[in-house]
Formats: C-alpha cells, structure tokens, sequence
C-alpha cells in the first residue's frame, strides 16, 4: 500500500530545518533529530533520482518505515496499510455489510470456503466450492481474493450480482444477492457434552465477546448445565477490555484480573472484576494449548492465580504484551506494544518468540499432534515461581502453564514422516482434502455425524492427490493415514454441518476435552474440583508423548 503520506509531514519538518527553526549552532549531530530527519530525505531524493535503476519514491519511503519497525524486533508492532487495518476492524467489531461468504484463493478462482451460517450468500443458495465467474458484471476468473471481497462487500441492503461456476453444471449460476450487516461470532456454538457438562468454546475477543459468552452459558444453564467447559484453544487474542469483560463473568468483585506496565506512565493500570461472580457455585475448565494467546492467557491467568478454574491442556503461547494503534495521515495504522501485562499474582508469562522454536537438548525429537501441529514438550525447570491464592504453585515466563498438562493425541516417528512428505505438496493437500470433501457430501446426503471412512474412501482420495512430479508414494501415505483420516473427518463434517458438526465429529480424538469432563465429573463445586486437580498433579509433567 501507498505509503507516501509520510511525505507532507517530512516536508514540514525539513522547511522547518531550512530556517534553522529550533537548531542550535553546534548541536550534536549524532543526537540532533531534525538533522538526522534531514539527512533521511536526502538519501531519498538522492536514490529516487540518481540510482542507476528507476525506483519509486513511495517503495523509499516504504523500505525506511519497514526498517524501523523491524530492528525494533517486535513481532507485534507493524505498519498497517488503510486496507489492513479495514480488515483488523472488521475482526474485532465483528461487523461488515456483505454476503456472508468466506472465500480464499483456489485452482485460479476465488473459491466459496464455507457460508457464513445465517448469511445472505447460503440463504440464496451459494455452495462451499462454488467459484466466482462474474462479480457485477465484472470478469472474477484473474481476481486475487481482496479484489473479489473489496466487490462483494457493500452498503447494507444495496445489491450484488454474482455468476457462480460449480462443479457438474456446465453453465454459470446466477445469484443477485442483497447485502446485509454480517455479525461474525466469537462463540460459533455450544452444548451440553452429558446431562450436566457445558461446552463453550471462544474463538477470538471482538466487541460482543463477553455478551456471547453470558447468552451461551445461561442458555446451556437452562438445559441443565452445573459445570462448563470453556474451549480457548486457538484464541489468538483480541481486544484487552473484553479479556476483561469476560474474567469479570466468574471473579467476585475487587478480585485482580490484570495489570499493565509500560514505559509510558499512562499505559499502567490495573485492572479488576466489577462485579460479583455470576456463576459462584459451577466448577469449570478452561482448555489451553499453544495457540491460546494475548486475552485468552488474560482469562487463563486470572481464573488460575484465584483458584477459579482448572487449565488443562498445553503451555500456552506468552504474548504477554499490549499493542495500541495509532491513526496516521492519510488513514495507514502504526499497531506498537506500549506495555506489557501481568497476572493478579504478578506473573509475566511473556516470551522471547526468538527462544519459541529453539533447537532441543540432546536426542529428543519433536512430536506432532494427528491434527499435525507441532507439540512443545512440558518445560519449567528455572520459571520463576508464584503462588495462587490457595497456595498453589504457579509459573512465570514462557507462557500459563496448565494445572493438568495434556497432550493431545500424537503420530509416531515413522507417521510424522508421512505426514511432512504429504505436507511437502505445499497447499495441494488442502485443495485436494476441500474438494473431496465437498464431493463426498454431495453424494453422501444422508450421512450422520458419527460416520467413518471406509479403506476405499481413502484410497479414492490418494487417486485424487494426483499422480504429478511432486506426488506422495503410497507407502508415505499409508503410514499417514491417521492423520489424513482425521482431516477427511474434520473437512467433510464442516462442509456437512458446520462448526458444531466438525466439533462432534472429532470429539472422539479430543483426549484434552475426555480430561475435563473426567475432573469435572467428580466436582461439585469450585473448592471439590481444585481439590481434584491437586490430587492429579502428577498429571502435571506427563512423559513425552
């Protein structure tokens, strides 16, 4: 994106330097701002005009805003583009005025990934795997993905014609389509997992967070619930005030949530539930792994330090960091950590993300999970020690460490194998697993949650892997097939039902989630299940999986 809106405000500056405005004579040039300003635009007119090669101001002035971010090496600060920060907004407000209609880059067209559930796109009839032919009359066959969603979205109730190629019908489908305000969810579903366990998972901390997650736990309560499952694995993150807005839900009032600590003395804050617990007497697990991030290890944290819940799981990701955005000239974003933040107990569990994947000591080799996510072996020797608020021992640095350390169902050495040399297609499983799927429902109408794959059913899938250059050998594959049977499942449960059904459908292999209802079972109260949870320490550092 443009970045050249820098310029006017260098312009000020440099005339400002010109009349000697605010320099002094002898001034340290090393430590002089306005000078070393100066001299920045002079590099530039010097390149933009005298460098052998033609280069574009904008992409000068470009290189020098990525330079700085970068040597400040902070993966969570960055410059953001109008366009981005757009999207950003979109996935914290939650709100957008379009056709409901998740969409990536596919076989050369911009694909339909799933409808969004509700949305004016599936209403009309729009499949996952329909491809764009013609938006508003518009050729989609060259589009990128943000060139057909910049078309699709739009004013709420104007309208958007679309021709839509799909697989077995020669002609393009027509589809005219009225936008509407599309509300994206932080909790997609929940249920009961027995007659009295709750399951709600939360996926991302936007502005409706915690009223979703009230309705979900009130609504599961009405059915019976007496204990809940709250599901943050993958969270990335959000919004800090509803990490807040949702700890508030199960701490009394006064109790500490979170503080934060920045250079800045008006980054410091400390942050505390304003209200009484509202669910007092219901035990409850929180499930982590190591994508559970920045407001979900808010959550974590706090509901751990005052022996709330119980975290089961995986060491979580250690973002224990706060960004703010600032608004530039021209509408472009700079997204900065100004603080970091620590635990009512005073952890920070903030890490080094150069320290995230670091060689292993001694002969030990990764593990991956059959979902084929890579699982960090259990580390806590030399973190710093805390305790809760009933006397537990807790940890700092490197993430929340869970109560009950699970690991997820794992591959064997000679599985892991398969798996990366199947992987190494790069996105041609993927393409391969969304289409089979999509096939495989159609001619599957009455398939139940539940089902299971026959030897032929893989087999018709290695056949539709290809046979090219880069083709997987069929011992490579047999010796995946775990792996490549839980994502036939997941692929085709989420084409067939959505998230709820890909939820159901896995839920034999979810040993983390089979963990908390075991505990949960035997609590009837929020004191009975940390007891529980001090009884199954030794659950705490399993062996390697």
């Amino acid at each position: 994106m443009n970045r050249s809106t820098v310029a006017p405000f260098l312009v000020v500056i440099f005339s400002a330097v010109a009349g000697g405005w605010l320099l002094q004579q002898g001034a340290d040039r090393a430590d002089n701002v306005y000078v070393r300003v100066r001299v920045l635009q002079e590099v530039v007119d010097r390149v933009s005009n005298s460098f052998v090669d033609e280069v574009e101001r904008d992409r000068l002035y470009d290189s020098a805003i990525d330079g700085l971010i970068r040597d400040l090496g902070d993966p969570h600060s960055s410059f953001m583009p109008a366009s981005d920060y757009e999207d950003l907004r979109i996935r914290t407000e939650g709100e957008y005025g379009g056709v409901g209609l998740e969409v990536v880059d596919r076989g050369g067209y911009v694909t339909v990934v799933s409808p969004i559930p509700g949305g004016p796109g599936g209403r009309m009839g729009i499949r996952a795997g329909d491809q764009f032919y013609e938006i508003d009359g518009v050729a989609a066959d060259t589009m990128v993905t943000e060139q057909a969603v910049e078309l699709l979205r739009g004013r709420p109730g104007s309208d958007v014609t679309v021709r839509m190629l799909r697989p077995g019908i020669e002609d393009p489908i027509e589809f005219t389509i009225a936008r509407e305000v599309i509300v994206l969810k932080a909790v997609p579903f929940s249920l009961m997992l027995d007659d009295r366990v709750g399951y709600v998972p939360l996926l991302s901390f936007r502005e409706t967070s915690a009223t979703e997650m009230r309705a979900a736990i009130d609504s599961l309560r009405d059915e019976g619930m007496r204990s809940l499952v709250l599901d943050v694995r993958g969270n990335p993150g959000g919004l800090l005030d509803q990490g807040i807005a949702v700890s508030d839900l199960f701490l009394s009032e006064g109790q500490g949530i979170v503080e934060t600590r920045g250079r800045d003395t008006s980054q410091n804050e400390t942050y505390s539930a304003q209200n009484p617990d509202q669910y007092p007497d219901m035990p409850m697990v929180v499930l982590v792994d190591q994508a559970s991030a920045s407001a979900s290890e808010i959550i974590a944290g706090a509901l751990q330090d005052h022996d709330r819940a119980v975290l089961i799981g995986e060491t979580t990701f250690g973002k224990g960091s706060v960004q703010s955005l600032y608004r530039l000239t021209g509408g472009d974003v700079l997204r900065l950590t100004t603080a970091k933040w620590y635990t009512p107990a005073g952890r920070s569990i903030h890490l080094d993300p150069d320290s995230r994947f670091a060689p292993l000591d001694g002969d030990v080799e990764r593990a991956y999970s059959i979902a084929g996510q890579l699982v960090e072996p259990v580390a806590i020797e030399g973190r710093p020690e805390f305790q809760s608020g009933g006397g537990r021992t807790l940890y700092g640095g490197g993430g929340i460490t869970p109560d009950l350390f699970v690991y997820p169902a794992t591959l064997a050495a000679d599985e892991s194998n398969g798996v990366l040399r199947l992987l190494q297609r790069g996105g041609g499983f993927s393409i391969a697993l969304f289409n089979y799927a999509v096939e495989y429902v159609a001619e599957h109408p009455d398939l139940q949650i539940g089902f299971t794959l026959t030897a032929q059913d893989v087999a018709d899938f290695y056949e539709a892997l290809g046979n090219g250059e880069d083709a997987i050998g069929p011992d490579d594959f047999a010796a995946a097939d775990r792996f490549v049977r839980y994502h036939l499942e997941r692929e085709i449960a989420l084409q067939a039902w959505g998230d709820e059904g890909e939820f159901r459908q896995l839920q034999g292999y979810d040993r983390q989630l089979t963990r908390a209802i075991e505990v949960l079972r035997d609590a009837d109260s929020p004191t009975d299940l940390i007891a529980v949870a001090a009884e199954a320490v030794a659950d705490r550092i399993p062996d390697r999986p």
